[in-house]
């Protein structure tokens, strides 16, 4: 796997500085986290499955979930299932290529019977996502004791990995929420070399207050989400703790109905065909996503989970490193004895010990999306990587 392996190598060259690295399910877990890139969402009850799969592939979409938990009527279930071993039966047949798979699963007990009706056609899944993560019940430590007894009778060479997901209401209400992330700091700590990264429940957070996002407004516009999404990075996003938190879902589908002004600048799309990409951005409402990627950035998430096919470019776009982050990255990381200094850019100042952790994780980035050339920015990505 390899982010923008689609582009032809003169446009590559044009594009990057560095090209991102090649991965695979064996390469660092940490590298793996931050390359998840733009996570889709596809609910097991797809008839072509498979097809589904392959297709997004070669569009460019790095990882997906294979989703048995809300995306799914309680009475099309067992009919789920067996489409997702069907499929599983299906990709196992030719794997070349495929994305880092995740099943989405309700309950440990579903997770251990799929893992073991699938039998061998689990190797081309990486891992689980474990929705509603709490461990007030012992659910959490039930699904990841499930994980780690279909690792212990494999012959994989990389284990199972899962990814928990913070959306329940133990962990989103107020009067709960510090104690129940707290213990689930705890237990993922407990079973460290099983988690990949933490994902947000934005949806299910909403849920709680009984909220939805218009697609004019990120998720940072919802006071008490944020303030959720501000508390999992207090506890999880600490550079000691190590974990890769990952952005919440953005939820819209391409509509041209809207009630605020378009939130993106002209500027930056300055030649013809940009004009045209941006006004397409601003007609399918990608422009909000845009904002709530740049906010995710900022506090600290990287990748986000998507619903849409034309949302995984966005995502991609706006994951690749700048020059001029890249070259701020490289003088703080270069600078080991402290001190501040002017960045290269001359806009900046650049301090080797306040900065050091934003300056590894951005070079993290960098591994798994490549570095822009000077002059390069998202749009230049972007319109490169959409038809």
């Amino acid at each position: 796997m390899q982010h923008f392996a689609t582009l032809s190598d003169t446009v590559k060259a044009r594009l990057f500085h560095t090209l991102p690295e090649t991965l695979h399910h064996d390469t660092d877990p940490s590298l793996l986290a931050v390359a998840l890139g733009a996570t889709l969402y596809c609910p097991a009850t797809r008839a072509n499955l498979a097809e589904d799969v392959r297709r997004q592939a070669d569009a460019g979409c790095v990882s997906m979930v294979i989703c048995l938990e809300d995306a799914v009527p309680d009475e099309s279930l067992m009919a789920a299932e067996q489409n997702l071993l069907s499929a599983l039966d299906s990709l196992a047949e030719h794997p070349a290529g495929l994305p880092m798979l995740f099943i989405r699963c309700r309950t440990p007990q579903q997770l251990l019977s799929i893992g073991r009706r699938a039998g061998t056609t689990l190797g081309v899944i990486y891992g689980f996502v474990l929705p509603k993560f709490e461990n007030e019940t012992g659910t959490a430590r039930g699904f990841l004791e499930a994980v780690q007894q279909l690792n212990n009778t494999s012959d994989r060479t990389a284990p199972l990995r899962v990814m928990p997901i913070f959306e329940h209401t133990t962990t989103t209400h107020l009067e709960t929420r510090a104690r129940v992330l707290t213990d689930n700091l705890a237990l993922i700590n407990e079973f460290r070399d099983l988690v990949l990264c933490l994902r947000i429940g934005a949806t299910d957070m909403s849920s709680a207050f009984g909220l939805r996002r218009s697609r004019d407004l990120t998720i940072y516009n919802v006071k008490v989400v944020a303030n959720v999404i501000g508390d999992i990075v207090n506890i999880f996003g600490r550079p000691e703790e190590g974990w890769i938190i990952t952005g919440p879902v953005w939820e819209h589908f391409p509509h041209k109905d809207r009630i605020l002004r378009p939130q993106l600048r002209s500027s930056p799309f300055e030649a013809i065909d940009e004009i045209e990409l941006r006004q397409r951005l601003i007609t399918d409402n990608l422009d909000g996503l845009i904002r709530e990627i740049e906010l995710d950035h900022a506090n600290g998430l990287f990748g986000k989970t998507v619903i849409h096919p034309t949302h995984v470019a966005v995502v991609h776009a706006m994951s690749v490193v700048s020059h001029e982050e890249y070259l701020d990255a490289t003088d703080i990381v270069h600078g080991s004895q402290g001190g501040a200094t002017a960045s290269a850019y001359g806009n900046k100042m650049n301090e080797s010990k306040p900065h050091r952790a934003w300056a590894e994780r951005t070079l993290l980035r960098a591994k798994a999306f490549g570095v822009a050339n000077e002059g390069v920015t998202y749009v230049d990505v972007l319109e490169a990587s959409t038809p």
